[in-house]
């Protein structure tokens, strides 16, 4: 039996997955083989020595000590892509609250509580409607910085809304380019897409390339009065920059699911409480695809969005199979390859793959493993984790 530890509300839909004859799924349960969770804050004292996987059902792993997991033999899966729909569609109306005097006029309107002249009230809205005067968002310029699952979802929606779309992305794999309309246009340089669009929107990651990358000096390329938009991480826009381009008019309007005290009470900005992927069918899409990716990796040991160990999948055909994580660092497959023509044991099929200091290995082999040929293997120096599958 498998025990799968979990912490918040992970969606029923996801906790389906795990079949009830193998696995035993709890928030308060001895010995995990896996942790899944949402926005628990994890640290090192609260990841069990048993645990050989924790899924996060969403995108970002900065609540996971990923560092501390590697170096434990830990594979730490997200959800990347499964949110994107609910990010992208928030993202649609803060492009619409940039534009219009949406929020200013419900606000407005609000204020009236007490007025019961129903005639009076509509000619007063009549009269007072002109300072909610807003601009169309079709014919103007969009620029997305970051290409992957959401930025290529925002993109093509904005050009169905009738928007002309730059995009910039350094790093652009080959599926984020295959799923990119060919509509929009790729940019060379960040600074030149800021130069051109009337609105940004940001989807990076956080890594020290990404840190502050809108800052002060950045600033300045902005088009004047475009508007910036950021769904993603608080860590890629310097607060302090933002406020003082606003105050000088260098922007007219910042939208972020981030708020912080510096911004709160301004007219030009609109806070929304980190409710990108606040969807149910977001929680579920997340909780789904981390409940699969954890079933396949526990029986199978395949990997797939795994943000500290290489993604590999070796189909299962026959025999018995053994997954082995150590340390990436020369002679290692050739030292565990000896243990099996030690004994006679042929290798029916193999993968070997590695990413950064960390290598795993699948190998499919003929007889069933013994616990010696186990033990044997886990006292390799540099063998991590071993185990039959």
């Amino acid at each position: 039996m498998h025990k799968i530890l979990t912490f918040n509300q992970i969606s029923v839909k996801g906790l389906e997955r795990f079949c009830r004859e193998k696995y035993e799924v709890a928030s308060e349960i001895g010995s995990p083989v896996s942790i899944m969770l949402r926005s628990q804050k994890m640290t090192p004292e609260l990841i069990p020595e048993t645990t050989l996987a924790i899924g996060r059902a969403g995108a970002g792993v900065n609540n996971i000590p990923v560092d501390y997991c590697t170096e434990k033999g830990i594979a730490v899966f997200n959800a990347p892509g499964a949110n994107a729909n609910a990010v992208k569609e928030l993202i649609v109306c803060a492009l619409l609250l940039c534009s219009r005097g949406i929020a200013e006029g419900m606000q407005y309107v609000d204020s009236l509580e007490g007025m019961e002249d129903e005639q009076e009230m509509h000619k007063l809205l009549e009269k007072e409607k002109k300072q909610f005067k807003g601009s169309e968002i079709a014919g103007k310029t969009l620029g997305v910085v970051g290409l992957g699952a959401i930025g290529s979802l925002v993109a093509k929606t904005a050009l169905r809304l009738g928007m002309n779309v730059v995009g910039y992305d350094p790093a652009l794999s080959v599926d984020a380019a295959w799923r990119l309309p060919s509509e929009v246009q790729k940019i060379e340089n960040i600074q030149s897409l800021l130069s051109r669009s009337d609105f940004v929107t940001l989807h990076l990651p956080v890594l020290d390339a990404t840190r502050n990358l809108i800052n002060s000096d950045m600033v300045a390329s902005f088009k004047p009065g475009a508007c910036l938009l950021n769904f993603a991480r608080p860590e890629i826009v310097d607060t302090d920059a933002i406020v003082s381009a606003l105050d000088k008019g260098l922007l007219r309007r910042y939208a972020t699911d981030f708020p912080e005290p510096a911004l709160i009470k301004r007219s030009d900005v609109s806070l929304m409480p980190h409710i990108g992927a606040s969807t149910e069918e977001a929680e579920d899409n997340c909780a789904v695809m981390v409940a699969d990716q954890l079933i396949d990796f526990i029986e199978n040991g395949n990997i797939k969005n795994s943000v500290n160990f290489p993604n590999m999948v070796l189909e299962r055909t026959e025999g018995y199979r053994i997954a082995i994580t150590n340390n990436n660092v020369p002679k290692m497959l050739g030292n565990v390859l000896a243990e099996f023509s030690n004994r006679n044991i042929n290798v029916i099929d193999m993968l070997n793959k590695s990413r950064q200091d960390i290598a795993y290995n699948l190998l499919d082999i003929d007889v069933e493993p013994t616990v010696e040929l186990l033990a044997a293997i886990k006292e390799i120096d540099g063998v991590i984790s071993v185990r039959a599958l």
